[in-house]
C-alpha cells in the first residue's frame, strides 16, 4: 500500500485512541521508522506529509540524510555507540536512547547546538532490552546538569512484544509516571515533556497511556 494510505489509517486510529483517553491527536508526534526500507518510501513518506523520520543506525541515517537533508525532522531511535555520534550529532533533532554517561560526555563534546535527548528506560527489566532501570533514571538526569549541549526532552521505552494488554498498559504507565516525576523537578535542561513508546503493533495502547512520539515502521511505511 501507498504510505499516504497507510497514514490516513494509522491518523484514524489515533483519532480513536485519543477519544478514548480525552486527549488531542496533535498531541501525538508520528515518527515514521525508516530503517528496513529503501530511500524512494522514504522520500514516498516526507511527500505524503510525514514531518519526523527514524533511523536506529548510523550508515542507514547518513544514507538517507545525503538525499532527503533537513526535510524532514530526524530522530536517532537505536542503540548509540559513543565512538559513532560524531557522525550523526549535528544531523539528528532527536536522539531516543541516552542511558549512559559516556554517551552524554561525547554527545557534549561532539554537538554544536543544544540536542533534544530522551532517555531510554528498560521498564520491562528485559535482558534483551537497552536502557536504564527506572530506579536509576532521576538520579541519572540530574548528573547531566554539567552538559550544556543535552537537554533531557523525554523518556523513551520500548515494551515486550506481547499481545497482552495488561503488561503492555503496565510498561507504558509506568514510564509516564516516572517522566512526571522528572518533570516536576523543574530543571531547565529537563523538561522532559515528551513520551517516546508504542510502535506499529502497540501505538493505540501507547497513545492511551500518554504517548506523545510513536515510532512507526511496518504499519507505515512496511519492509523491503
Amino acid at each position: 500500500m501507498k504510505v499516504e494510505e497507510n497514514l490516513q489509517k494509522i491518523q484514524e486510529n489515533i483519532e480513536m485512541a485519543c477519544r478514548r483517553s480525552n486527549r488531542q491527536p496533535n498531541d501525538v508526534t508520528i515518527i515514521a521508522v525508516t530503517k528496513y526500507v529503501t530511500i524512494e518510501r522514504a522520500k514516498e513518506a516526507v511527500e505524503a506529509g510525514i514531518i519526523h523520520l527514524g533511523e536506529n543506525r548510523d550508515e542507514g541515517l547518513l544514507t538517507k540524510w545525503g538525499v532527503l537533508k533537513d526535510k524532514p525532522t530526524w530522530h536517532y531511535i537505536g542503540t548509540l555507540q559513543s565512538r559513532k555520534v560524531k557522525n550523526i550529532i549535528n544531523k539528528v533533532d532527536y536522539i531516543h536512547s541516552l542511558d549512559r554517561m559516556s554517551l552524554a560526555e561525547e554527545i557534549n563534546k561532539r554537538a554544536e547546538k543544544v540536542t533534544n535527548c530522551l532517555i531510554q528506560v528498560n521498564v520491562s527489566g528485559e535482558e534483551s532490552k537497552q536502557g536504564l532501570p527506572p530506579h536509576e533514571v532521576s538520579e541519572f538526569v540530574l548528573s547531566l546538569s554539567k552538559y550544556d549541549k543535552i537537554r533531557v526532552c523525554g523518556l523513551m521505552t520500548m515494551a515486550p512484544f506481547t499481545e497482552n494488554e495488561q503488561v503492555l498498559r503496565s510498561c507504558f504507565r509506568k514510564l509516564n509516571e516516572l517522566q512526571r516525576k522528572i518533570k516536576n523537578l523543574e530543571l531547565n535542561y529537563a523538561p522532559c515533556t515528551e513520551l517516546s513508546m508504542g510502535m506499529s503493533n502497540d501505538y493505540m495502547i501507547a497513545i492511551e497511556e500518554g504517548a506523545t512520539m510513536i515510532r512507526i515502521g511496518t504499519a507505515l511505511v512496511g519492509e523491503e
